[in-house]
């Protein structure tokens, strides 16, 4: 006997996705897969997406930020590498974080930044989640700001 539940904030089902049902009909970025799991698409969510990102063996990003969305990265496997802009003395020069599995990155909005992995035999392959419903990815022909830019925090 099947029960039906009003649709209210406290009767919702929870969403369970195994990693066969991950799709990569979302944003990419050359150099990189990425694989939604958590989207407005897959599970009706409203202001978060999840997913996981494979970066192939001796591989550089192309140049790109998430607009609005902040970005959370945890390590999984592999030492991936994450590259921005940073005007600290007053002139912009690369700057580079070098992870490991186990450790997180935080990306704020709007940073032009790539991902790296130096590895020549070890895919890369992080987990990361958004604060937004969908991937927002702006490609960039080069790392580089192109307005405003905060030299606080």
């Amino acid at each position: 006997m099947s029960v039906e539940l009003p649709e209210d904030p406290f009767h919702r089902r929870l969403h369970h996705v195994v990693p066969a049902e991950m799709t990569g009909d979302t944003s990419q970025t050359g150099g990189m897969l990425r694989r939604a799991a958590i989207s407005g698409a897959s599970v009706g969510s409203r202001r978060l997406w999840m997913g996981q990102t494979h970066v192939a063996p001796a591989t550089v990003s192309a140049a790109h930020h998430h607009g609005d969305s902040e970005t959370a990265i945890y390590v999984v496997s592999g030492t991936p590498s994450f590259v921005f802009l940073d005007v600290e003395g007053g002139e912009p020069h690369e700057v580079r974080i070098d992870a490991a599995p186990g450790d997180y990155i935080f990306v704020p909005p709007f940073v032009p930044h790539r991902e790296e992995n130096p590895d020549p035999e070890v895919e890369a392959v992080v987990v990361i989640a958004r604060s937004t419903q969908e991937a927002i990815v702006v490609n960039l022909p080069e790392l580089k700001w192109t307005g405003p830019v905060r030299t606080s925090t």
